[in-house]
């Protein structure tokens, strides 16, 4: 089958990575946190893209620097689980592993393991892929017109109104350096967006790992930007082997099980010729433990005196089970690891260069918090996800608000 992606979009994504690194851009890296097949329709699409548009904006302008835009889609379909397991009212199952394996249903049949899945999952990825370049060509991601990113989501006034106001400002500026230059600026009617997934599912990866005779060495062309998670991240495994090979920009999950010598074998294995934008270390602690992770990792890089691309990642360190065990995440606690992340940086003398987040663009009920005050008893109005957690359109906004906040805050 053809490739999804090309290797020189890659190229250009791991060099906008290396430039993040240096502190010239902003990483912003967000999508579902399993993609689903009977998703895969043009609505849900365009909010998601919408979504990580008006955050890119946000982000854009309190940052005064651009801003690289992965998505978690066109791929994001295969899961890894704690537990082999699931246990329903006394019956014991398989887990659901995502789309591209078996299906959520929880009948002995669905969660039999199916190849012809993977033949799905690559349609769907070409289908969205398909669609996104669309919407970027035909004038959805035009900066000239943000105001058709509507914030139907959103609930708050207070949100909407500093939404618009930066949109306001924008437009201005906009304007300006097209009236000094007699002419648009042709780069504001299209923004790029790179795709992103787990490279969990070997033998997917491997079917779309292909030579590419003008561009030396071996690519990941089912996606740009290929991560191993944290799971994976073993020296000696088949993920780090197989993502040793590639010469796309690879991501790292680095969780608290990750001590700093582990850390550094697996840089060295993924990276020995130390590449600028080869590697991005997505850190994902939880609020509790990331001051005492964190800082021996930045540490441990400097001493080896690597450049990597530090993303927080605030989501899966801070999933939690209801009392009626439903799987959750608190906005506060989100918040306030990503916050804790820019401040070990600077007092460690690095840099936080990005940050990854599971959203949709859809008005679910999954993360309690946010300027809604989403309480426990509201998760039920709109839980879809069939796996983790997600921030409704509203709260990933208010993320990216407080984002700039807290670089206000602190000192140059």
């Amino acid at each position: 089958m053809p490739p999804l992606v090309t290797p020189w979009e890659v190229d250009r994504l791991r060099l906008r990575i290396a430039q993040a690194a240096s502190g010239e851009r902003f990483l912003l890296q967000g999508g579902d946190c399993a993609e689903r097949f009977d998703e895969c329709l043009p609505h849900i699409i365009s909010n998601r893209l919408k979504v990580l548009l008006q955050m890119s904006l946000v982000l854009i302008y309190g940052l005064r620097r651009p801003v690289v835009r992965v998505g978690r889609f066109a791929g994001q379909y295969a899961k890894p689980r704690s537990e082999p397991l699931e246990a329903r009212n006394g019956t014991l199952l398989p887990s659901f592993r995502g789309d591209i394996i078996n299906r959520p249903g929880f009948d002995p049949e669905d969660r039999i393991p199916d190849p012809e899945r993977m033949i799905e999952a690559y349609s769907r990825s070409a289908v969205t892929l398909n669609h996104i370049r669309a919407l970027g060509e035909g004038g959805f991601a035009d900066l000239h017109h943000p105001e058709y990113w509507n914030l139907g989501f959103v609930r708050h006034d207070d949100l909407r109104r500093e939404y618009q106001q930066i949109v306001d400002s924008i437009l201005d500026a906009i304007r300006f350096m097209e009236a000094v230059s007699s002419g648009p600026i042709g780069d504001m009617e299209r923004v790029a967006f790179f795709t992103s997934h787990e490279a969990l599912l070997l033998p997917y990866e491997e079917a779309l790992t292909r030579d590419d005779p003008h561009h030396p060495g071996a690519y990941n062309l089912s996606t740009h930007f290929p991560w191993i998670g944290m799971r994976t991240a073993d020296p000696e495994g088949a993920h780090v082997e197989y993502a040793r090979g590639l010469s796309n920009p690879i991501g790292i999950k680095v969780g608290p099980e990750l001590s700093p010598s582990l850390l550094r074998d697996l840089v060295k294995i993924l990276d020995p010729d130390r590449l600028p934008g080869r590697l991005t270390l997505i850190t994902r602690f939880g609020v509790d433990r990331i001051e005492s992770c964190l800082a021996p990792l930045i540490e441990s890089m400097r001493a080896d005196g690597r450049k990597v691309l530090w993303n927080c990642d605030p989501m899966h360190g801070n999933t939690e089970t209801t009392r009626s065990g439903v799987k959750t995440r608190r906005f506060e606690n989100i918040l306030a690891e990503m916050e804790l992340a820019f401040d070990i940086h600077q007092a460690s003398q690095s840099a936080l260069g990005g940050v990854h987040l599971e959203l949709t663009g859809e008005n679910v009920t999954e993360c309690t918090g946010g300027a809604r005050g989403l309480q426990e008893d509201d998760l039920g109005k709109a839980y879809t996800s069939q796996v983790d957690p997600r921030l409704n359109g509203e709260q990933a906004l208010e993320m990216a608000f407080s984002i700039i906040r807290k670089k206000r805050r602190m000192p140059s």
